[in-house]
C-alpha cells in the first residue's frame, strides 16, 4: 500500500505552514544535532513513542515531560499503525522544541508535522520490500513534506521471546543473540552503502536487550552512530549499553508502563554521563 495524503489542497495549506516553522531546520538540521549531542555527552537519549498507545492530550503532556527530563529527540512511529499521525505529530511540534523525527513502519507511515525521517533499510533481512520497495514508495512524499531523511540501516536481533511485531510484519528473522560476526558486516555494509546510521533493534518488549558483545563488535568496526533499542528496562542497562559502545539508547515499552518523568530523567542522565 501507498501512502495517501489528505485532500490535496488542505494537504498543500497545511504544507506550506509547515515549512514557515521549518526554516530554523535548514540551518540546523537534524542529523547535526545528533551528533553535537555526541559532542556534547558523547552519547544521546531518545524516547520512541507509539502513536497507537498515545492520545493526543496524553502526547501533548508526555512531550513536554520528557522535553524537561532531558532526553534528545523524540521519535514517533511503530510497526503497526491505524491512528491518523497528522493531529499527534503536530502536537508534539508545539509543546516542544526536540525534534520530532519519524520511525516508520512502512511507506503509510508519514506527517509533514514532523522534522526528519529515519529513512530506514532492513538490511538485516532479505524482504525486498522493506530493503526498498517501501522506501520508493515514500520518497515522494518525504520530498515534499520536507522531512529531512536520514538513511539508517535497520538489524532485527533476536530478543528471546516470542516473535516481534516487527519481525511477523516484515516477514524476516532476526540475526541470532550470538552471532556477532554476522551483525558487524552488515553494519560495514550499511556504512559502505551510504547511510548515516545504524540501528540495533531486539524488538518492542523484547525480554533481553541487543548483548554488549554484539553492540562492541558493530560499534568497531563502523565510523557511523549506533543505535540501540529494545528490552532496555532500566537506567543501568542503558549505562551498559553506551558502555558497551551505543551512540544512541532508545527506551518506549518500559515508558508506557511504567512512564514517569522521574524514569526518563533517571534514562537520560545514565545515558549522559
Amino acid at each position: 500500500m501507498t501512502h495517501t495524503p489528505k485532500k490535496s489542497q488542505r494537504a498543500d495549506r497545511d504544507l506550506t505552514q509547515v515549512k514557515k516553522g521549518k526554516s530554523h531546520l535548514r540551518s540546523n538540521r537534524v542529523l547535526d544535532h545528533f551528533h553535537e549531542v555526541l559532542k556534547k555527552h558523547e552519547a544521546g537519549y531518545f524516547v520512541l513513542i507509539d502513536p497507537e498507545q498515545c492520545e493526543v492530550e496524553k502526547c501533548a503532556k508526555l512531550a513536554r515531560e520528557v522535553e524537561r527530563a532531558g532526553a534528545d529527540a523524540i521519535l514517533l512511529g511503530g510497526s503497526f499503525l491505524t491512528n491518523d499521525l497528522d493531529p499527534i505529530a503536530k502536537t508534539l511540534k508545539q509543546e516542544t522544541e526536540l525534534p520530532v523525527v519519524l520511525f516508520p513502519g512502512d511507506s503509510m507511515h508519514l506527517t509533514p508535522y514532523a522534522d526528519a525521517i529515519l529513512y530506514i533499510s532492513l538490511i538485516s533481512g532479505r524482504n525486498p520490500s522493506y530493503l526498498i520497495g517501501e522506501q520508493v514508495k515514500a520518497a515522494p512524499w518525504i520530498q515534499r513534506y520536507a522531512l529531512e531523511p536520514i538513511p539508517t540501516g535497520y538489524m532485527l536481533i533476536e530478543g528471546g521471546n516470542s516473535r516481534t511485531t516487527v519481525e511477523f510484519m516484515s516477514g524476516t528473522i532476526p540475526i541470532p543473540r550470538d552471532k556477532s560476526d554476522i551483525a558487524g558486516p552488515h553494519a560495514l555494509a550499511a556504512e559502505y552503502l551510504g547511510m548515516q546510521m545504524v540501528y540495533l533493534e531486539a524488538g518492542s518488549g523484547a525480554s533481553h536487550p541487543v548483548p554488549d558483545e554484539m553492540i562492541s563488535t558493530v560499534k568497531a568496526q563502523i565510523n557511523i552512530p549506533l543505535i540501540i533499542g529494545g528490552g532496555i528496562r532500566t537506567p543501568k542497562i542503558a549505562a551498559e549499553k553506551v558502555a558497551a559502545g551505543a551512540d544512541f539508547i532508545v527506551t518506549g515499552n518500559v515508558l508506557e508502563e511504567n512512564g514517569s518523568f522521574e524514569l526518563m530523567k533517571a534514562f537520560a542522565e545514565a545515558v549522559h554521563s
